[in-house]
């Protein structure tokens, strides 16, 4: 490993569900510690734990403002993200596409009459029939 890559990746540091919350937090402004912890059901500590898996991804920037730190969010490195979820999107592509071609022939299959609802019918649960 080198000195510039990150200690956790982008996919690790975003597979808690805590982590993706702080990342949303983070998406519009500059929070302290302080603050975020009064978000979670969990001390500052772990909070800060979470947040600096974050920030060895490179997810969050951290800088300290007087006796506290305060955190912003680093979108640049969900590109990785966005690039490897792109590669994927063609096999969604193509199933929505035939999909929808399955749906399209089977509507130009169907007369134009109305549907009539199917009524439930009481079994004999001793019958098989």
């Amino acid at each position: 490993m080198t000195g510039t890559s990150p200690k956790h990746d982008v996919f690790h540091a975003i597979a808690d569900p805590t982590r993706r919350r702080l990342l949303h937090l983070l998406v519009d402004r500059e929070m302290p510690v302080t603050v975020i912890s009064s978000h979670f059901p969990m001390s500052r500590t772990a909070v800060s734990k979470h947040l600096r898996i974050l920030s060895d991804a490179g997810l969050v920037k951290e800088r300290k403002v007087g006796r506290e730190t305060r955190y912003r969010l680093e979108p640049e490195p969900l590109l990785e993200l966005k690039r490897w979820l792109a590669f994927y999107d063609r096999f969604w592509d193509n199933r929505l596409s035939v999909l929808k071609h399955l749906v399209e022939a089977d509507d130009a299959n169907e007369p134009e009459t109305a549907v009539k609802p199917i009524k439930p019918q009481a079994m004999d649960p001793l019958s098989l029939d």
